[in-house]
C-alpha cells in the first residue's frame, strides 16, 4: 500500500473506527460449550443463512459459542465515544457474544454473517455521510485487506497475518483481545490532540469527586 501520508497525519482524520472480531477484539480463540438447559440462541437464524458454507458460526440449539474479551478495550470504546467517534464491527461470524458485548459498549455498527466486508464498509460511509478517508479499520487476516486498502487509517493487530501488517499504516504494540484496540483508539485520540481531555472527561463521569488529572 503507497504510503503517502504519515500514520499520523492519517489517524487525525479518523470520524470512524470498524473493527475486525475474532483475532482483533479477540485472541482468535473460540470455545464452544454444551448450552444450558433453556438458553435461546438469537443468532440462529441468521447463522443458518449460510447452512453448509462453514466458518459463519454455529447452527446448534444445544452448544454455544464463546469468546474473551480484553477490559481495555471495552474502555477504549466509551474513550472513542467521548471523543465523537463512532465505531462498529465487521465480522464473518455470527455470535450471541459478540452482540452482546457490542449492546454492552453501545457500538453504533454491528454487522455479523459478513463475507464481503468492503460493500458493508461502503454502506456504512454512505450511512454516516463520511469519505474513506475518515475511516479507520482495524484487521488481522487476510479477509479485512479489501477494507484496508479503501480505507483512510488501516491498522493491523500485533498478531495479524504478515499479508495484513504489509498493508498496514498502523501495526498495534499488542495483539488481539490483549488490548489491540485500545492501542488504536489511544493512537488515533492522541494524533488528533484529544487524549489528556477525554481521559479527564472519563474518569470525571465515573468519580463522585473530580480532580485535577496528570497524564
Amino acid at each position: 500500500m503507497p504510503n503517502t501520508l504519515s500514520a499520523k497525519r492519517r489517524a487525525k482524520k479518523i470520524k470512524l473506527l470498524l473493527f475486525d472480531v475474532d483475532g482483533v477484539l479477540t485472541d482468535g480463540k473460540i470455545f464452544v460449550f454444551p448450552a444450558p438447559a433453556g438458553a435461546s440462541q438469537t443468532v440462529l437464524d441468521h447463522a443458518a443463512q449460510h447452512g453448509g458454507v462453514g466458518g459463519f458460526g454455529l447452527q446448534s440449539q444445544t452448544l454455544i459459542e464463546a469468546k474473551g474479551f480484553h477490559a481495555h478495550d471495552g474502555t477504549a470504546i466509551s474513550l472513542a465515544r467521548l471523543a465523537g467517534i463512532k465505531t462498529g464491527l465487521i465480522t464473518k461470524r455470527v455470535s450471541e457474544t459478540v452482540a452482546l458485548r457490542a449492546r454492552d459498549l453501545k457500538m453504533d455498527h454491528v454487522h455479523q454473517g459478513i463475507q464481503d466486508k468492503l460493500t458493508v464498509f461502503e454502506e456504512i460511509l454512505r450511512q454516516e455521510r463520511l469519505r474513506p478517508a475518515e475511516a479507520a479499520f482495524v484487521g488481522d487476516d487476510v479477509i479485512d485487506l479489501p477494507i484496508m486498502r479503501n480505507c483512510g487509517f488501516a491498522i493491523a493487530v500485533a498478531n495479524a497475518r504478515q499479508e495484513v501488517k504489509r498493508q498496514a499504516h498502523f501495526v498495534t504494540p499488542h495483539g488481539g483481545g490483549d488490548g489491540a484496540a485500545r492501542d488504536a483508539v489511544e493512537y488515533i485520540l492522541k494524533a488528533q490532540g484529544k487524549w489528556k481531555r477525554v481521559v479527564s472527561e472519563y474518569i470525571c463521569e465515573r468519580s463522585p469527586k473530580k480532580s485535577t488529572l496528570s497524564i
